[in-house]
């Protein structure tokens, strides 16, 4: 479910500090994150413990759609209910499957699942929620929805991450290493007042809403920039975000040194770095309706 907020891990993704950019730069990040990590989403869809293959399947905070697409073609002969709280999100999402031939195979929803009554979502077989839960109010209210909306033996699939990536080496920037884990630091303290269930324990709060745990599975991501331009362009967004949500939190000569690295036309600039790598960490919880 995605919403504004300070410090957002996404589909992904997500998560750096976007609320500044609005809703064009989150949807951006997003699609980065979808474009460079569209194998480990794979992987993911590849492993699920599943007893059959769903015909029905809930996106529940799709956002442009990574986890969407990336089921879609894990299971061809699937519907998946896309569903999220921003709009903008979901006409991406439209665009993209009418672009691929998908249209028919996607339903897409607006709904804010905050909400104590939710909108019909069927009976799927399987839940899928990337990086969506830990922006929720009441997650465990959300975790016994999802248990009474699966049909009996369908699994729920909860992705969430340790935190934003991170690209640059710890030497740098030359002249002030550790900017980027200081700029973290700071956006970690606003992340904590607006979304206090970043890093729960999922595992005990599914098993509480009645699920079984049938597996856990943690991906470590470690991508060099050679590999993909897009992962400078990651970069960029993510500080950029940070630049309007944690200025006043950092030192005058931090900030001088970050506003160096997001000023693409100075050869300081992140886009010209050769030593960006994409770093960060997802965790799956596999939990099924007994």
């Amino acid at each position: 479910m995605t919403r504004p907020h300070p410090h957002t891990s996404h589909h992904g993704a997500p998560h750096g500090c976007h609320q500044e950019h609005g809703t064009d730069g989150q949807a951006e990040i997003l699609e980065l994150d979808a474009e460079i990590l569209a194998e480990h989403i794979a992987s993911i869809t590849a492993w699920l413990p599943l007893e059959t293959n769903p015909r029905q399947i809930v996106d529940l905070g799709c956002g442009t759609g990574a986890g969407t697409f990336a089921l879609l073609d894990r299971f061809p002969d699937s519907h998946v209910t896309a569903v999220d709280a921003s709009a903008e999100h979901l006409q991406r999402l439209r665009t993209k499957a009418c672009a691929r031939g998908l249209e028919e195979r996607v339903s897409r929803l607006q709904a804010n699942l905050d909400d104590v009554v939710w909108p019909d979502l069927g009976s799927p077989g399987l839940v899928w929620a990337s990086a969506s839960l830990h922006h929720m109010a009441h997650p465990d209210r959300v975790l016994r929805a999802v248990h009474d909306l699966l049909t009996p033996g369908g699994l729920f699939a909860v992705v969430e991450l340790a935190g934003f990536p991170r690209f640059l080496p710890e030497s740098a920037p030359e002249n002030r290493p550790g900017l980027e884990e200081r700029c973290h630091a700071a956006t970690d303290r606003l992340a904590a007042e607006h979304m206090p269930h970043r890093g729960a324990d999922w595992g005990r709060m599914l098993t509480a809403a009645g699920f079984r745990i049938e597996g856990e599975y943690a991906i470590a991501v470690n991508i060099a920039g050679s590999r993909s331009e897009a992962i400078g362009r990651y970069a960029l967004g993510g500080l950029q975000g940070i630049r309007g949500a944690a200025a006043e939190m950092l030192t005058p000569e931090d900030l001088t040194a970050l506003d160096q690295l997001l000023d693409i036309s100075s050869p300081h600039s992140i886009l010209r770095r050769d030593d960006l790598t994409m770093r960060t960490e997802r965790t799956v919880w596999a939990a099924r309706r007994a």
